[in-house]
């Protein structure tokens, strides 16, 4: 006897029964109608990426995440552990050819070799949004309203008022105000990068073991702790943004940034959500300008989601500068959060499986006549299942409501003898009407 296969899926990875796949694809809907509703366009790309893709950014701990290998053809290639990269080589192929600006958007599979921990896992899907081409920070108020609307739309609470306080944050800076100040002490270029690596983890580490690791790139005690001061200052709204504007100065250009992004989030309505936190850098060295991060107030303690601009990847591609903004919201977090808060529509009737007609054939010698009607009801556009199981009628009924049909079609040896059909409506009616064969087979 064959020894038996470890019938779980890969450590870090899924299965999606088809109970799972409901909720999937009931999530992806969302994703999928906010961005139309935003004007944005669906694309993806290959899977398998040019390794030389992820490690050429200087400092990211996503080089050292890679599922990377030499293939057959000896390349080295490795499976997107994000999109982005993938979206500034597509943007670079059509060259002057892509009408600018453009709103693309995707919902791509990728995979990292990380620590797993609750709400991440080594593959996921992740919802992207990005905008190319467009300089101004309009870019990013559109993206985070568009997270905003789509958390409203979950049933989450991100607006101010009566129902309660908002359960949303958007945590946001903007690199340039901690790139001006850190040229001011001669860390810039690659040793910036380093530093925003490091920063990142500020939140999970604390300030000490930050310090320490600022140590190893290069910058000294008394200077990473200016840095700490610094990246400390925020707070709600536009008394944040003065609070940096007070710690950097006016002439920072990311505060300027900081303000105007302000203007546009309380046209968009949601300005009450915005913090301003200058701890906030997010992990990839590519980014340039606005970066945020988006958090929950409940029992998971850190982001759910982020964003920012990313103006350099391109030319860092050997591309032609190009000014690029977008997001990534990932599947495993949100349904997570979404099924704690009980906001997940299990019972609802976009999760049930969507089957037009069961056909209960009674018998082999009713198969036939049961797929000419299958056949024709097909055509007509509906979804239909035979039933060819021979259970008894009352488990071969329920399991037809379970599968969430509307109608139940009966053919027995003496209905097919008669020429009909004994057509049963599920649900509340349960009425039942004899229907000529003719009729559903011509």
């Amino acid at each position: 006897m064959a020894e038996r296969i470890d019938v779980q899926p890969v450590k870090g990875t899924r299965d999606f029964y088809p109970e799972d796949m409901r909720v999937r694809q009931w999530l992806f809907g969302l994703w999928r109608e906010t961005a139309r509703r935003y004007g944005y366009e669906e694309y993806d790309a290959c899977v398998l990426e040019h390794e030389e893709l992820y490690v050429r950014k200087a400092g990211d701990e996503i080089t050292g995440q890679l599922y990377n290998f030499l293939d057959k053809g000896e390349r080295r290639v490795a499976l997107r552990p994000e999109l982005t990269p993938s979206l500034a080589r597509m943007v670079m192929a059509k060259g002057a050819a892509l009408a600018l600006p453009a709103r693309w958007f995707a919902i791509p599979q990728c995979f990292r070799y990380e620590n797993m921990q609750r709400g991440r896992k080594r593959e996921h899907f992740q919802w992207n949004m990005d905008v190319i081409g467009l300089p101004s920070v309009a870019a990013e108020a559109e993206l985070m309203a568009a997270q905003v609307d789509f958390l409203r739309a979950t049933g989450m609470r991100v607006d101010a008022g009566a129902a309660g306080q908002p359960e949303i944050t958007l945590r946001v800076s903007n690199r340039q105000v901690l790139q001006a100040f850190l040229d001011g002490l001669g860390i810039a270029g690659e040793r910036f990068a380093a530093v925003c690596v490091v920063i990142d983890k500020l939140d999970k580490i604390g300030r000490s073991a930050t310090a320490e690791l600022l140590g190893q790139t290069g910058v000294d005690q008394p200077t990473a702790q200016r840095v700490l001061d610094l990246v400390t200052v925020g707070g709600q709204g536009a008394a944040g943004v003065e609070a940096v504007a007070a710690a950097v100065g006016n002439d920072n250009p990311g505060v300027a940034a900081l303000r105007e992004l302000l203007v546009l989030a309380q046209a968009f309505g949601f300005d009450h959500l915005v913090r301003i936190d200058l701890s906030v850098v997010r992990g990839l060295s590519y980014y340039t300008g606005t970066v945020w991060e988006v958090f929950w107030d409940g029992t998971l303690q850190r982001a759910i989601a982020g964003g920012g601009r990313y103006d350099g990847l391109i030319e860092h591609l050997g591309g032609t500068p190009t000014p690029m903004a977008g997001f990534g919201f990932g599947d495993v977090v949100i349904t997570e959060i979404l099924e704690e808060r009980g906001l997940l529509p299990k019972d609802a009737a976009a999760l049930r499986r969507q089957v037009d007609d069961v056909i209960w054939p009674m018998g082999a010698s009713e198969f036939a006549i049961a797929n000419r009607i299958a056949a024709k009801l097909r055509r007509d556009g509906r979804s239909v299942l035979v039933d060819y199981s021979g259970r008894r009628f009352k488990h071969a009924i329920q399991r037809a409501e379970a599968e969430g049909a509307a109608r139940f079609l009966i053919l027995g040896g003496n209905e097919v003898a008669a020429g009909e059909c004994v057509i049963r409506t599920l649900g509340a009616e349960r009425r039942e009407e004899r229907v000529p064969l003719s009729r559903l087979t011509d």
